[in-house]
């Protein structure tokens, strides 16, 4: 029996695990970030909203 032959061959399956991992890890981070840059873009829109509370409230219509 080739002991050597064994080891290699679970470190060759470790590797690609750590591999797909790493991409799985890797892509729930950028979803993780693109929530975080949304967020960031409505806290900035609300703020805006709150300084000028009363643009867009009312329609004068007269004719």
């Amino acid at each position: 029996m080739n002991i050597a032959a064994i080891g290699n061959s679970n470190l060759t399956l470790a590797v690609s695990d750590t591999g797909s991992m790493n991409a799985i890890d890797m892509a729930m981070l950028k979803k993780s970030l693109d929530a975080v840059e949304t967020n960031g873009a409505m806290i900035t829109q609300m703020m805006e909203q709150s300084v000028n509370p009363n643009i867009g409230a009312n329609i004068d219509i007269r004719l």
